[in-house]
């Protein structure tokens, strides 16, 4: 009997960037590294770890968006010919490089990983890697869970019918790409107000994962604290994050990630190369920018011109003994805990996907022999949630308080005055959408197209990375740019359909650039009485 549960869950998600209008756009690049970088390694890792027979698992959350951008021809198809590119650029350097032994080695390993990266994608998934994911799940090797339809953060949304809208659209699209309905659902950014959780269980939803103090000064307190789910009075589960667990890999001073062998992330050849060499690897613009091949180790805290050749397999062997490490400080956790509790603790430690692979690069080999020595000990179980639920304990009956992750933990990174603005015109817009979906029940034909197309607008203006995007003062212009061209669109179609004269020209445009969700029904933003 283990001591203990261990729930690791990856969120993997990027906004929905799709810029058919150009050939290259600098912010699809977001995706395309995250691919190479995070999605194909645990999409490998998943495979590779059941062909070895290891039992232990984990879960992922994809969401809309990114499943969206997934599986879009266009935006497979440019990532292929970046892949193709940097094995060119790989292959170049192996030559370059063939009198530095270090540096050679590594130059090979980055020829390899991407060698492997193209034939994993291309050869083996058909481009569509969503394919394996949910032949894991289907194979009972990992559990997939939703997200709103476009990571909008429902706590700030102006109406239940706005939140209910990025639930049921995303149930849909879930369905879509996995051929089921989902169990579980991450709320963007953690985002939870009291009462939501209905809307969940209307969707079928059985569970849900907020920050810690959503679960811990739950009403009434919960007797084990974050360390059992509670069902709140919609009977949908909240699990809520184990701080320890969380802390020793994102924290920048305890953390894994900072050890001086780990690749360091700010030194890369699309900088240090010579621009002549570089540029044909770079946009049409030539600035520089980040290529995914890096030769320096974290080293310590200096200068980024003092830092150290990197040796792979030297992190290698670093992230091995840090899973150890991990999985010693689980077990020891949970033995603590079940003393105190009386009963087996169930651990969540949720990270963001992206974490592993692109902002540490060893991150998926650290969560590989995770799970491999996890699968050869029976201290703790390392499963999913639906397991959890699934087992029969009895769930305590609590309401948990409205809170987000992020800073301070309630809404201040989505709502400060960086950003404030947004909120006056979101809640128009949404507004605006509830009452076409009251009102144009029955549309049909380009008065239908037109419906839908306005609630693409609304759900991706809604998008809480427009908000974080400004408050983490990096690319605002880009986020500044989207969030007014979802808010325009959406008023030009409003005017039109209660005009009755609708542009088609229009609507065949937004449609081909603001592509996503094919199966949307405008009708989800109904109010519920009448839909």
């Amino acid at each position: 009997m283990p001591l203990g549960n261990v729930l690791l869950l990856l969120h993997a998600h990027l906004p929905f960037v799709r810029h058919p209008e150009h050939e290259e756009f600098l912010e699809e690049d977001w995706l395309y590294e995250a691919i190479t970088e995070t999605y194909l390694p645990l999409l490998e890792m998943g495979e590779d770890l059941e062909q070895e027979g290891v039992h232990a698992r984990f879960s992922i959350a994809l969401s809309p968006p990114l499943c969206e951008m997934l599986a879009d021809p266009l935006l497979q198809g440019r990532y292929l010919r970046r892949l193709h590119r940097l094995i060119d650029l790989a292959g170049r350097e192996v030559e370059r490089t063939r009198h530095e032994p270090l540096v050679n080695r590594t130059a090979r390993h980055y020829l390899d990983s991407f060698r492997r990266a193209r034939s994993v994608f291309e050869d083996e998934h058909g481009r569509n890697i969503l394919r394996g994911f949910r032949r894991l799940q289907d194979a009972g090797r990992i559990e997939i869970l939703t997200c709103g339809a476009t990571h909008g953060f429902f706590p700030l949304m102006s109406s239940a019918e706005a939140v209910r809208a990025q639930v049921r659209v995303a149930a849909a699209n879930y369905e879509r790409h996995f051929g089921r309905r989902p169990a579980g659902i991450w709320l963007p950014e953690c985002g939870y107000r009291p009462g939501q959780d209905a809307i969940l269980a209307a969707e079928g939803i059985r569970y849900f994962c907020v920050e810690t103090h959503a679960v811990a000064y739950a009403a009434p307190r919960p007797r084990y604290t974050i360390y059992a789910p509670v069902r709140t009075p919609s009977g949908v589960c909240a699990f809520g994050r184990d701080i320890e667990s969380s802390r020793q890999v994102w924290s920048a001073s305890e953390g894994y990630p900072g050890d001086a062998a780990y690749r360091e992330f700010y030194r890369d050849l699309g900088y240090d190369g010579e621009e002549a060499y570089v540029k044909p690897y770079l946009h049409a613009d030539g600035v520089r920018r980040n290529l995914g091949i890096k030769y320096f180790r974290i080293t310590g805290k200096v200068p980024l011109n003092e830092k150290q050749p990197y040796d792979p397999e030297a992190a290698a062997g670093r992230a091995r003994l840090h899973a150890g490490n991990f999985l010693f400080n689980r077990s020891q956790q949970a033995r603590h805990l079940a003393g105190m509790l009386g009963r087996a603790p169930t651990v969540l430690s949720p990270y963001d996907a992206e974490l592993f692979g692109h902002w540490w690069y060893e991150g998926p080999q650290f969560l590989a022999e995770l799970l491999r020595q996890a699968g050869a000990q029976t201290d703790v179980l390392f499963s999913t949630p639906g397991e959890v639920l699934s087992s029969g304990a009895r769930v305590q009956r609590a309401t948990p308080t409205l809170s987000t992750w992020g800073d301070k933990g309630y809404c201040e990174v989505w709502l400060n005055p960086s950003n404030d603005w947004i909120y006056r015109h979101q809640h128009v817009v949404e507004g605006r959408m509830v009452s076409l979906a009251r009102d144009f029940r029955d549309a049909n034909g380009l008065a239908k197209r037109a419906l839908n197309q306005a609630a693409r607008e609304t759900l991706l203006a809604q998008s809480s990375d427009w908000a974080f995007i400004m408050n983490a003062a990096t690319a605002v212009p880009y986020a500044h740019k989207r969030f007014k061209i979802h808010v325009e669109s959406f008023h030009r179609l409003h005017s039109q359909l209660r005009a009755g004269s609708i542009d088609e020209t229009l609507v065949s445009q937004l449609e081909s650039r603001h592509n996503a969700f094919p199966e949307i029904d405008w009708r989800a933003f109904a109010p519920e009485e009448k839909r």
